[in-house]
């Protein structure tokens, strides 16, 4: 099977969600608790990996649909065993680590966090580009 390489969006993506990951964690463990901490940096852990996981289905995906193979079905089970194998992982932790249920549901939220802040960061960069581009190029629009 023949991998492609990442975008560099997704490169970014990644990046920030380690970077967001690492703060959220440090200042867990300065001003919160460590229970609220481990939550916060187990819920990041699984939402990091299930991202990765995704990005890999969808590019087996991809590469199924040229092969005329039944990607339907692929699709749905890897949905599903993803689905199973988080939710598994969600109960483990929620009934054998003493942590907490607030903080794991904010590290659970650290990809979402990742990529809004990425894509609005990326839109204002390539805005201005273009509005510097021209003549008499402001920062202030005045129609």
């Amino acid at each position: 099977m023949k991998r492609t390489a990442k975008s560099v969006l997704q490169k970014k993506i990644e990046t920030v969600n380690w970077v967001i990951l690492g703060i959220s964690v440090i200042l867990s463990f300065v001003f919160v608790s460590e229970s609220f901490a481990l939550g916060v940096l187990f819920g990041g852990l699984i939402s990091i990996a299930n991202f990765y996981w995704l990005s890999r289905d969808l590019v087996n995906l991809f590469q199924r649909l040229s092969d005329t193979a039944q990607p339907r079905r692929f699709v749905m089970t890897r949905y599903f065993l993803r689905l199973f194998v988080t939710g598994l992982v969600l109960f483990f932790i929620v009934t054998q680590v003493p942590v907490s249920v607030i903080g794991l549901i904010l590290g659970l939220s650290i990809v979402v966090i990742g990529v809004v802040l990425t894509v609005v960061t990326e839109n204002v960069k390539n805005s201005l580009r273009r509005r510097f581009k021209g003549k008499n190029a402001s920062l202030v629009i005045f129609s």
